[in-house]
């Protein structure tokens, strides 16, 4: 065929999955048993197949079903064609649709996300080029990764939810263990940086009132020492007040703080009177928010995520836009599998600097999606794929499994606050709590 347009898209598969996930906490609640994901597949004229993988959720994956006739017969190449044609569809996301919980409620960007990442596997295949030489080329061979800790309930989750599996050995058993002290987050780390190498740590707070998650960072600090960067996540509880205070005591050992309190104006406070850099995926998520964060000096750091930021390609932007104000660039993270953290590695190996370990849930799902099983890391680090396209291809026995999960599970949307209702009744979400 001809491809001066490019190969076309002539089907369009999008699959809901779920994956076991333990009860992990956070300021929203409590992880369910299973994480939601959906799996797009693109396949063009001549058969190339392009996949991505997104966060779960009903509404979004109704969204890109109801985008099918707008994909058939484009041309893979032409994205910005594609992303036109969305925009006109769904209409542009506003800020607050991202909502206040810890991950992005919004549409367009998870779809135009899913849509351009499987568009991009196909023209790596295509071109016989791996996805990050599409994105500027390689700039290091490796992408480091950070440990990512949370507070957590016993349980495995999946079908054993709060129970155990007394045969799990290593990582395996220490992902089930509890997690709600400062002598069980350090466990919990020690674990983790044991199997997979993290050379920094990250905890989730937001759990527990500000000084018991203070001194779990002082105990990482005591266990770890100084040589291994530490970072906390109380996802936008804390006071301002509350922020200064404990920010001040944690100046010493803090690679930085991310997101302690709520709005670009709250953040802006806090930096000013701490001497420690800010970390943010919840008050600037999104273009349209930059100018007021550049006017007010809101963080010094914005956690990108190509599944919130509307793809691979805008991450590079933004990498750009930082670069020209001042801010410098990390990677969030939620919970995911290989074919998301495949586009992940790509884009931190484009990306100009890394300045710090990027974040991955990837340690807490044990499930996996892609052919050959689970991505390896070496000191915390993971090797950038060289095959053409994202470089990993669907384990098709394996997504039916996960998508008979799906089925079976019944869950159709993430709510950290019912699953944390099914603990403690009264239990009520605040966007501000300490």
């Amino acid at each position: 065929m001809s491809y001066k347009s490019g190969p076309r898209i002539k089907e369009i598969h999008i699959t809901p999955i779920a994956v076991v996930d333990p009860p992990l906490l956070n300021a929203a609640g409590v992880h369910a048993p299973y994480a939601l994901r959906t799996i797009v597949e693109l396949v063009t004229e001549d058969n190339i197949s392009g996949i991505s993988e997104i966060p779960g959720n009903k509404g979004v994956d109704q969204a890109l079903e109801a985008c099918r006739d707008l994909l058939v017969g484009r041309g893979v190449y032409q994205l910005g064609e594609l992303k036109r044609a969305l925009t006109e569809r769904f209409g542009t996301d506003s800020t607050a649709q991202r909502g206040n919980k810890p991950w992005d409620q919004r549409k367009l960007v998870h779809i135009f996300s899913a849509i351009e990442v499987a568009c991009l596997d196909i023209i790596g295949k295509v071109t016989g080029r791996p996805v990050v030489d599409l994105l500027g080329g390689k700039l290091r061979d490796r992408v480091p990764f950070a440990a990512y800790l949370f507070y957590k309930f016993e349980g495995a989750g999946g079908e054993l939810g709060n129970k155990t599996d007394p045969g799990a050995q290593g990582w395996a058993a220490a992902r089930q263990a509890s997690a709600l002290n400062p002598a069980e987050i350090v466990a919990q780390a020690r674990a983790m940086c044991a199997e997979f190498g993290f050379q920094s740590i990250k905890l989730k707070g937001g759990a527990f009132e500000p000084r018991q998650e203070v001194d779990a960072m002082l105990a990482l600090w005591d266990a770890f020492g100084p040589e291994v960067p530490l970072r906390l996540d109380p996802n936008a509880l804390w006071k301002v007040e509350t922020a200064i205070q404990y920010g001040k005591e944690m100046e010493p050992i803090l690679e930085y703080l991310e997101d302690p309190v709520r709005g670009q104006e709250n953040m802006a406070m806090v930096r000013k009177a701490l001497k420690i850099p800010l970390a943010t995926n919840m008050c600037t998520t999104s273009f349209e928010e930059i100018p007021r964060s550049i006017e007010l000096g809101s963080e010094d750091i914005i956690l990108s995520d190509h599944h919130f930021w509307g793809g691979l390609q805008a991450s590079m932007t933004l990498a750009g836009i930082c670069s020209t104000f001042g801010r410098e660039l990390s990677m969030h993270s939620n919970s995911h599998l290989g074919i998301s953290l495949a586009a992940m590695v790509h884009l931190g190996a484009a990306l100009p600097q890394v300045p710090y370990a990027l974040d991955t849930h990837y340690p807490w799902q044990s499930d996996e999606i892609i052919k050959g099983g689970r991505f390896t890391f070496e000191e915390g680090a993971v090797l950038v794929p060289q095959e053409p396209g994202l470089g990993v291809e669907l384990d098709r026995e394996a997504l039916a499994r996960l998508h008979q999960n799906y089925l079976t599970c019944g869950l159709t949307e993430r709510n950290d606050e019912i699953e944390m209702q099914k603990v403690q009744p009264d239990w009520k979400f605040e966007a501000t709590r300490w």
